[in-house]
């Protein structure tokens, strides 16, 4: 439109416009949807690509929907790894759904910044509700539920929530010690927790000394053995030194070790060490009966974490951290500057998420994984992971059969480690071949899967739980997998 000097004038909301082009938007991406499988899973493009492709500035002035679409198709999505591919494997899943881009769609539409009640009372409330949903179906202990002194909140990822609980002990320690007792401060894991730990130890201040990751081995599965705690606790004790956190895994990100909870939640108990689970990804299965079990010893946690947007439909980013004391975090994270003081916040009667996390700023979140819950129920999605859980069983028992591999530690939820066994044990050589067939594989298209490390052995990771993934795909993928690693032995 033009103002009375004839230029151009932007209105950015318009309706109509809207209208038109969402419609048009949704039907790209369901068309995408539609096409899935056309694509290579992982994409082939060189480091720099894109450079080449486009302009080294920016338009000056609009150009259409349908120019910008058609570079989608043509310069965009070769450029793209298709994570909701059938054929993805790789790392963990990270569902999306039709439930979860509408709340998303929701979620942007509206468009609120909701730090404090104040600034939509429906963004804290609601997230408050499906937190204390979830918090049931996974039979959580009340103490984690918002009627008392606990309460969940919705993070970015599993990172950001290690980092917000590790900053929580951390203040909660110094509050009693002193500030000065920082350098004393020592923090608990075992080498199969997620990097993110590390991080959050340096951006909290813990000195690298004094984080003790302690080492697992096949004899149990990768879990971390609670005497091998107990001793390090008590060695750092007799040393003036002051244990303050452990983090422990219920599905580790290399092979879903499940750590013994309720005997590390003991030790962490009676040390007064801030007790943290992380079921980034397994957690989600929990809300199945068979799988609670997995979550025993929970009640002697301090905080407890699981990714909704790992295997639980909701797009990313919806990680959801409950803790048992909110008061740790909020007086570890609070700020009150005059321009956010309100009456609400400042007589207590409500909660304001800005404390609860990192950054002030904060998506309404809760719309997709209420969306979620509702449109499909939790049967629905009980049945949802079980069904991955049953093509992961489908896959093991594939490779299993075949004398040239090996399934390297037991199956627990829906990732299949296994690898090509060594000739003549020459673990060398097999490691290579592992890494051959890995990137052999992953080159065909067909599917994308990643790799870990246990015990010195390279390991190929099989992680299903893409929303498309049916046991069809399952064997196509086993027989590029044979395929390829027939090629490589008879060379």
């Amino acid at each position: 439109m033009q103002n009375g000097s004839g230029k151009n004038v932007l209105k950015p909301m318009d309706s109509e416009q809207l209208r038109e082009y969402g419609h048009r938007m949704v039907d790209f991406i369901a068309d995408y949807y539609k096409t899935i499988e056309d694509f290579p899973v992982l994409s082939q493009v060189q480091p720099g690509y894109l450079h080449q492709l486009l302009p080294d500035s920016a338009p000056d002035h609009p150009e259409t929907l349908d120019q910008v679409l058609d570079d989608v198709r043509a310069k965009i999505l070769p450029g793209v790894t298709h994570w909701q591919s059938p054929g993805f494997f790789a790392y963990y899943p990270s569902n999306s759904s039709v439930a979860g881009f509408l709340g998303e769609m929701l979620s942007a539409g509206l468009g609120i910044v909701g730090f404090s009640w104040v600034t939509s009372p429906a963004a804290t409330e609601l997230e408050m509700i499906v937190l204390d949903w979830l918090a049931k179906l996974l039979n959580l202990p009340k103490e984690f539920l918002s009627k008392g002194n606990g309460g969940g909140v919705i993070q970015g990822s599993a990172s950001e929530a290690v980092l917000v609980v590790l900053i929580a002990a951390r203040d909660k320690v110094l509050r009693s010690a002193g500030k000065n007792a920082l350098g004393k401060l020592v923090v608990y894991s075992s080498d199969q927790t997620h990097s993110a730990l590390q991080k959050a130890c340096q951006i909290a201040g813990i000195h690298p000394e004094n984080c003790r990751v302690l080492e697992t081995d096949a004899s149990t599965n990768y879990a971390l053995r609670p005497e091998l705690l107990q001793e390090a606790v008590s060695k750092d004790l007799k040393a003036g030194l002051i244990p303050f956190f452990l983090c422990a895994n219920v599905g580790t990100t290399s092979s879903t070790a499940v750590d013994p909870l309720a005997a590390l939640g003991k030790i962490a108990n009676s040390n007064e060490i801030w007790f943290h689970v992380d079921a980034a990804y397994a957690g989600s299965a929990c809300i199945c009966p068979e799988y609670r079990k997995y979550i025993d010893g929970v009640e002697t946690a301090d905080s407890f974490n699981m990714n909704a947007h790992k295997w639980f439909l909701t797009n990313f980013d919806c990680s959801l951290l409950w803790v048992k004391e909110q008061d740790s975090l909020t007086e570890a994270l609070s700020t009150n500057p005059e321009f956010l003081k309100n009456k609400a916040s400042q007589a207590n009667l409500v909660v304001d998420y800005k404390d609860w996390q990192i950054p002030l700023g904060r998506r309404f979140r809760s719309l997709k994984l209420w969306m979620v819950l509702r449109l499909y129920g939790a049967e629905t999605l009980k049945s949802y992971i079980r069904n991955h859980i049953k093509l992961a069983k489908y896959f093991e028992k594939l490779v299993s059969q075949d004398p040239n591999f090996e399934i390297v530690t037991p199956r627990i939820f829906s990732l299949v480690c296994f690898r090509l066994v060594p000739k003549n044990d020459d673990e060398k050589k097999c490691n290579n071949q592992n890494r051959k067939l890995l990137e052999a594989a992953n080159s065909s298209g067909k599917l994308f899967m990643s790799h870990t490390a246990l015990s010195g052995k390279i390991v190929l990771r099989c992680a299903i739980g893409a929303p498309l993934t049916e046991e069809k795909h399952m064997k196509e993928a086993w027989k590029v997998i044979q395929d390829e690693a027939s090629f490589l032995l008879h060379k």
